[in-house]
């Protein structure tokens, strides 16, 4: 390792400004302290500011790495054990030896200083005093050792004439406390504290008094109440100002280690301290705001059984400055535990405050509860580290302080606080009229967003307090603007008591008070009829809402909690918790008819008897959606005896332009109107022409061409209508419907663990093995009056949970089959758990601990923190480990990633599918319902269970014994398939038009997938799903659609320019089909561990990840990517979070470090990959001759590696656009630079070299490409390629067609495209003319076809030949449809198909390439490139850490944002590279950059306007010297990064 501030002598001159790594060990801060004396009467002590010199390499063996050794392990404490036995014992002797001259020495010591007065001489026992202690452990000291020492001690710090002996007799004190915690009880009864308190009270030496708050800080540690009572809290603070940030710390350490163990008697100490505290709020330093907060909530917690404590703390303004730091910038200054626990203090102090509850609404404290609630989508961005809901926590707590600033409703007159509380509100009404507006539509956001039980149950309550004490009028507009009559119908579809209570209460209230106003809306959005099936379930039968239908109310809530610890729902948010005791916090305090009763209240007083009236009781609009569903039904139903349509083709276009306005019409359709239409249904069938529900799907390619037509119509009536009053278009008015209709139907299920502790096991089925993580306890009966087979053991046995019924069948059929001879019958007791005897084919280096001794041990719930083994990626999401691999058979061992497409878990909602291969010969069953074998154990008894309750206990899933009954499986019959609905005039249609018709792909693919298994076909959510799905792909390929429709009527002469051709059509965002529900349900479970672990995720979430993955954001998708790509060891971001206190945490991979050479880049990467692409180990780059190593370098290295595949001459892309002239070490080197992206050059299977260049080799390139781009993936890093779309759709798997050449060659792909429209012309005039037709002069812009003297090469590569044919020389208006075939099949598919399955199989050496099919496009060229895009002024200021002598407001912080905000794209690419090694920021922009972006200020020469800034990229750390003019920064910002790039040195 080279010295701090090192400069190599050769390199000072040569470089304008440095480019360095650093090991991250290196930022840790010195612990040394000063001795120098500083008198504070005669010398002004400044807080050093010093950086240290923090431009470290990370090693300086690189100058001895030999050039033929480019492989380089990081050194994470490996070390040979031949001979372990012999060092301890020489350690254990020398350790012995030590403490016995240890002893000696204080003896000697102790016995000087007793006798001895000279100062001198106490002086040099004292220095040798600390020199003995600071090398010491704690069994070189005792209590009797420390006994003698500690008076002797306090009374040198109490010696006032010679400033060093105070010094050094407090720094022994330290020390002492430091290697014997103990002794500082001993130090406290001889009065150590109060004579350190003295010293700080009247500071002399700023030094001495800096080592006063090092022994405070390890005496409190131990002694806090002897540190409270002699007042070391204000001791500490007294001249907290005077003191060095890190000194800072220290002390406000002490006040922490104080308040944690705060008696609620002894708070006088910190009233007075409070002023302090509350100013130390505002500091720049957030590991000193996170202490002050700490001490501030402990205060407050310990205050809270007094109002008169907590009206004190206000006056002292704690209230006001806790709002200020929580409306600034403290959400990403602040931990999120601290954030949470000021929100919690604010809680606790308005709930015993009136003082508190007054200054929080005038402050408008709603503001700010108002922009966290807005925020409450924030775990699903990708920057988020907190693995369990932390943002819910945070929420709630927010729940919870709305709770209090409202007062009770069932209040007690006798309650002063809350009459006060009460009487505040009416006499000042705007308060409440104002928290009603802003915070009612953001806590129906909240609740709908799918969050967890408890925060649905508080946002309900808080609702209900609100419009309880709410009169005003404004309410009125904002609860219509808010929905709730849409709101409140959702949320009788819930089950739990508690939240359908609250729901009718709060329906009650606004028929009561508003009732003109809401009576109506009522009826619109169904909340009568949902109120009506709460008293009779099955009455409203006749309603297509399901889940009013069968409303049913769930069991008591005390029973649906899968914690035995958790309370029940009617505790949450009791003011008066500790009154409530465990065993009370358990019982429902809702009687057994009160929603029975209150819901007879609610109609009998409000309803009329005609509302129910089944026409009556419909709005117009509904009845209208009715009609119009009925005769889109009625035009698909059988056709007519003369083959034509029930209804004319231009009535069916009539009938949806007729849906579509009513969707998208100035009175909104509500959900229960959308859904009760019937739309859904008949748009499902419309779309999917019936082919929805058939199973055997053989005679669906025929009519592939109709279901298209039937998007091309759907498409043009969508794009009829203009934008929209309301800003959207048409289509994002039926997919907000259609999400609507999801949000209030769907009830996926979100599986947690509660706790539960994830341990080792052995399994006996289907193979014995040990297993990471518990087994299932199931015992095997046979089905009664089953005379085929065999009885089995009574016994339960130990069952993988993840292994498919098909394995467990081929366990069980030898041993029941009639066939069967000398049947084993094992008990539990024998095969179940066999820790003492395992089994002889147990891998040899299995140890003894991965085989558990009985489940009792492998499920804890004692609410400890989880702990985790962490899986192969065979367990990641979605993944099967029970089948028998390599993994059982070889222990624990890493396991590398196979070399095919297969390699790792799957996507696919089926983990375990049984084979097609063997006969099924058994059926299970689960108290008498059938298992689907296409699913794991764990996925069919959870299935089960779920279906019989929404509530049940996860512990107790895996705890109890699960009966499966076996049978004779019976061959299945062959099930008729219903009809297709076509028509005659569909037949005539495929007969004539879809010869000349190309299919996109998407759509014969779009019948193929399953959705969701859990779902029957015939319900509707499954149809919502399809046509969402149907919806998103029409609008990925409406460019297709519409282009190929304008074709279609260019042939039937509808249209005659070929101008018309070109289309400009709107898309939908993206965003628009995102699921905020859904999302936040996947994020849920995403973020519980022991799932995760075990790769136990619902079905639901693997199913529609791979069938609808674009309802879940962007960043949820990265996630889940990662997790089953790459498994959980892996899912988490390792540049920063992996080293914590220079130690690598659990979970972190090994790092490889490679040396790489400058000048052979692509030679260096082709054999990195060779060595490392198979490996799960986190490469970094070195570069020869050159020092420093890490994420900086690395990233530079794959950047030059995409500089590198952009070169022009290779034959890997299409050069016919625009180039880039590169200048590198005097050579000009063309680099293709095209606005569309890179795109494949065709290579024609005939053709083995062109132009010099070898396919081989072009090959071979792709493959290294497919390996570069698969580890940067793996390994987290940014690449700076610029990919066609084209190309993106190749890598993802999809089929390319004529359209496509828009993304990557517009101009060749419009004329074709014209072409293409003239061969259909004469294809349809001969179709519809037959032989009477007339000699189509086919004319393209005028000129003949035959005159435009085109041959059958392609376009831009006269050397390849399209075809051979004799009719092929010359392209005339007979061989036009063959030419435009070739072109397209050249141009993007056999002519390019080789390189596409080159970088396939390179990709798939990492990992597998099918892993990515949950991105689009656009997404994954975000994925792999990062972001780019423009930064705010605040953006930056919010993103950027400053530090070391910089705050956000300094200077020359100011200039340089403005300066990087006026940067252009090429200096901002250049600015990156230069600070982080990539051109590009990852994924979620500056904000996802890890670590963060740091500023310090650069100290170095006298002259400032001559240094340049530099940079350590490990860190991204840029030192900046503080110019003396924005235009001097910039000029040498831009020198530095222009100048400064290509290489890493010392600085």
């Amino acid at each position: 390792m080279e010295n701090r501030g090192q400069k190599r002598p050769d390199m000072v001159d040569e470089l304008p400004a440095d480019k360095r790594m650093c090991s991250s060990l290196d930022l840790r801060p010195s612990s040394s302290n000063t001795s120098n004396q500083i008198h504070t009467n005669s010398t002004h002590s400044m807080p050093e500011t010093q950086d240290n010199d923090m431009d470290t390499s990370s090693s300086a063996s690189a100058s001895s790495q030999s050039d033929g050794e480019p492989e380089k392990d990081s050194a994470y404490g490996s070390c040979d054990s031949d001979d372990m036995e012999q060092q301890r014992s020489s350690l254990r002797g020398y350790h012995r030896q030590r403490l016995s001259s240890d002893h000696g020495k204080f003896k000697k010591i102790i016995s000087s200083l007793s006798e001895e007065t000279e100062p001198s001489a106490q002086l040099a026992l004292l220095t040798e005093l600390c020199e003995v202690l600071s090398f010491c452990t704690e069994g070189s000291l005792s209590s009797m050792t420390s006994g003698s020492l500690s008076p002797l001690l306090v009374k040198l710090a109490k010696h006032d004439s010679n400033a060093e002996i105070m010094l050094l007799a407090i720094r022994a004190i330290t020390y002492i406390c430091d290697v014997y915690p103990r002794s500082a009880g001993i130090l406290a009864s001889h009065d150590a504290i109060s004579a350190l308190c003295q010293r700080l009270l009247v500071i002399d030496y700023l030094d001495v008094a800096e080592q006063c708050l090092q022994a405070l800080e390890k005496i409190s540690r131990e002694q806090p109440l002897a540190c409270l009572r002699a007042g070391a809290i204000m001791a500490v603070l007294t001249y907290i100002d005077f003191f060095s940030t890190s000194i800072q710390r220290v002390a406000l350490s002490t006040v922490v280690n104080i308040c944690k163990k705060l008696p609620s008697e002894s708070l006088s100490p910190c009233m007075e301290a409070l002023p302090t505290l509350c100013n130390l709020l505002h500091h720049e330093d957030r590991q000193l705001v996170e202490n002050v907060a700490t001490c501030l909530i402990k205060i407050v917690e310990q205050a809270g059984h007094s109002s008169k404590l907590l009206d004190e703390l206000c006056e002292h303004g704690l209230i006001q400055q806790v709002s200020d730091i929580l409306s600034s910038n403290g959400r990403t200054t602040l931990s999120q535990p601290i954030y949470n626990g000021l929100i919690g203090l604010l809680v606790k102090i308005s709930s015993g405050s009136v003082v508190a509850f007054k200054t929080l609404y005038e402050l408008n404290i709603r503001n700010v509860l108002k922009d966290i609630l807005a925020t409450s989508d924030l775990p699903h961005g990708v920057s988020s580290s907190h693995p369990l809901g932390g943002h819910c926590s945070q929420v709630y707590e927010v729940l919870k302080l709305l709770n209090e600033l409202l007062p009770r409703l069932d209040k007690d007159q006798n309650d002063q606080l809350v009459l006060d509380k009460e009487s505040f509100l009416v006499n000042n009404p705007d308060h409440l009229q104002k928290f009603g507006m802003d915070l009612v539509p953001l806590l129906i956001q909240v609740f709908n967003s799918g969050a967890s039980l408890n925060v649905c149950h508080g946002c309900l309550f808080v609702m209900h307090k609100l419009v309880y004490l709410s009169t005003s009028d404004m309410l009125v507009e904002s609860l219509k603007n808010a929905s709730i009559s849409s709101f409140l119908a959702g949320v009788f579809t819930q089950k739990d008591r508690h939240l359908l209570i609250l729901a009718l209460q709060i329906a009650e209230i606004i028929l009561h008070k508003f009732s003109d106003n809401f009576l109506k809306l009522f009826i619109k959005e169904g909340v009568f009829f949902a109120i009506d099936s709460l008293l009779a379930p099955g009455s409203s039968s006749e309603l297509m809402y399901p889940v009013f239908a069968s409303t049913q109310l769930a069991v008591d809530s005390s029973q649906m909690s899968s914690s035995r610890d958790l309370k029940c729902l009617c505790y949450a948010f009791s003011t008066n918790q500790s009154c409530t005791t465990t065993s009370d916090a358990g019982t429902c305090k809702l009687e057994k008819d009160s929603i029975i009763n209150l819901a007879k209240h609610i109609k009998s007083k409000f309803l009329a008897p005609e509302l129910y009236d089944s026409e009556k009781g419909l709005t117009e609009i509904l009845q209208n959606l009715r009609a119009l569903s009925m005769a889109l039904n009625d035009s698909l139903g059988t056709p007519t005896s003369n083959g034509s349509l029930a209804l004319p083709e231009e009535k069916v276009d009539n009938i949806l332009y007729q849906i579509m306005e009513k969707l998208s019409g100035k009175e909104q359709v509500s959900t229960f109107e959308f859904i009760e239409s019937g739309i859904v249904k008949s748009l499902t069938n419309y779309l999917s022409n019936g082919l929805l529900m058939m199973n055997n799907r053989e005679r669906q390619g025929d009519y592939d061409v109709v279901i298209e037509k039937r998007f091309e119509v759907l498409a043009r009536v969508c794009l009829s209508y203009p934008q929209l009053h309301s800003g959207g278009t048409t289509l994002s008015f039926l997919i907000r419907n259609l999400q609507s209709a999801l949000v209030s139907l769907e009830a996926f299920p979100v599986i947690l663990s509660n706790g539960l502790k994830l341990r080792g096991s052995y399994a006996v089925v289907p193979t014995r093995c040990p297993i990471s993580y518990p087994c299932l306890k199931v015992r095997f009966v046979k089905g009664g009056g089953e005379t085929c087979l065999n009885d089995y053991t009574e016994d339960f046995l130990a069952v993988d949970p993840f292994s498919s019924l098909h394995s467990i069948e081929g366990y069980l059929w030898p041993k029941v089959s009639l066939n069967s001879t000398n049947h084993e019958k094992l008990s539990s007791s024998q095969v179940a758990f066999q820790a003492q005897n395992p089994p002889i084919h147990l891998p040899s280096n299995a140890s003894s601990s991965q085989v558990n001794i009985g489940l009792a041990s492998i499920i804890e719930t004692q609410g400890e923190e989880t702990e985790l083994l962490q899986p192969t990626p065979d367990q990641a999401v979605g993944a099967n480990p029970g089948e028998p691999s390599s993994s059982e058979t070889h222990g624990h061992e890493e396991r590398e990633p196979q070399l095919n497409a297969e390699a790792g878990p799957k996507l696919e909602g089926h983990p375990a599918s049984c084979s097609n291969e063997t006969e099924q010969k058994l059926v299970f069953y689960l108290e008498e319902q059938p298992l689907d074998p296409k699913l794991t154990l764990y996925q069919a008894i959870l299935g089960h269970v779920m279906k019989k309750t929404d509530s049940f206990s996860v512990a107790k899933l895996w705890s109890q014994v699960h009966t499966i009954t076996y049978r004779m499986a019976v061959k299945s019959e062959d099930v008729a398939h219903p009809e297709l609905l076509y028509s005659a005039e569909d037949v005539f249609l495929i007969d004539k038009v879809a010869a000349y018709m190309q299919c996109t792909p998407f759509f014969s693919n779009m019948f193929s997938c399953e959705l969701v298994s859990d779902l029957e076909k015939s319900c509707l959510i499954y149809d919502i799903l399809f046509l969402l799905k149907a919806l998103e792909g029409m609008n990925r390929f409406i460019f297709h659609l519409v282009s190929r429709e304008r074709i279609c009527a260019y042939a039937e002469g509808k249209l005659d320019n070929l101008d018309s051709l070109k289309v400009r059509v709107p898309s939908v965002p993206q965003n628009e089909f995102v699921s905020a529900k859904l999302t936040e349900k996947l994020e849920q479970q995403m973020r519980d561990p022991f799932t995760v672990s075990i790769g136990a995720m619902p079905l639901w979430c693997n199913q529609l990840m791979v069938s609808c993955p674009f309802l879940f954001s962007f960043e949820a998708r990265c996630k889940y990517f990662k997790l089953a790509a790459f498994g959980l060891q892996q899912s988490q971001p390792h540049d920063s979070a992996t080293i914590s206190n220079g130690r690598l945490s659990p979970g972190a991979l090994p790092r490889k470090k490679f040396l790489v050479y400058r000048n052979q880049i692509l030679e260096s990467a082709a054999q990195m990959m060779d060595s490392h692409a198979r490996h799960k180990g986190v490469l970094e780059v070195e570069y020869s001759e050159e020092v420093g190593t890490g994420l900086g370098p690395t990233l530079e290295f794959y950047t030059l590696v995409c500089q590198e595949f952009e070169k022009s001459g290779m034959g890997m892309w299409r050069e016919d656009n625009l180039f880039l002239t590169l200048k590198t070490n005097l050579q000009a080197e063309m680099r293709i630079l095209s606005p569309y992206g890179l795109f494949p050059c065709p290579w024609p299977s005939t053709l083995e070299s062109s132009g010099g260049v070898q396919f081989s080799e072009v090959t071979r390139k792709f493959f290294l490409l497919g390996q570069v781009v698969a580890k940067a993936l793996r390994d987290g890093r940014v690449l700076d390629l610029h990919f066609s779309k084209a190309f993106y759709k190749l890598i993802l798997g999809k089929e390319l067609s004529l359209y496509d050449f828009e993304s990557f060659d517009p101009e060749l792909g419009r004329v074709l495209q014209e072409f293409q429209a003239i061969v259909n012309r004469k294809k349809f005039l001969e179709s519809v003319c037959g032989d009477n037709h007339m000699e189509f002069d086919a004319c393209f812009r005028d000129t003949r076809i035959e005159d435009l003297c085109l041959d059958f090469t392609l376009p831009g590569y006269p050397d390849i030949v399209l075809s051979s044919r004799t009719d092929h020389t010359a392209v005339n208006t007979r061989n036009l449809d063959d030419y435009v075939s070739l072109v397209v099949d050249a141009t993007v598919k056999s002519g390019i198909s080789r390189q596409v399955e080159a970088f396939k199989s390179g990709f798939n050496q990492v990992f597998s390439i099918e892993h990515l099919r949950i991105f689009n496009e656009e997404e994954l060229e975000r994925l792999l490139c990062g972001e780019f895009d423009s930064w705010a002024f605040h953006e930056l200021a919010d993103h950027i850490k400053f530090d070391h002598g910089y705050t956000a407001s300094s200077p020359p912080i100011v200039n340089l944002l403005e300066i990087i905000q006026e940067f252009d794209d090429v200096q901002r690419r250049a600015f990156l590279q230069f600070v982080t090694g990539a051109p590009r920021l990852p994924p979620g922009g500056l904000a996802s950059l890890n670590p963060k972006l740091t500023v310090v200020r650069k100290h170095s020469t006298n002259r400032i306007d001559s240094d340049l800034p530099s940079v350590m990229t490990c860190a991204n750390y840029l030192k900046l010297p503080p110019y003396s003019s924005k235009e001097k920064m910039k000029e040498k910002l831009l020198y530095a990064i222009t100048e400064g790039q290509g290489s890493f040195h010392l600085s």
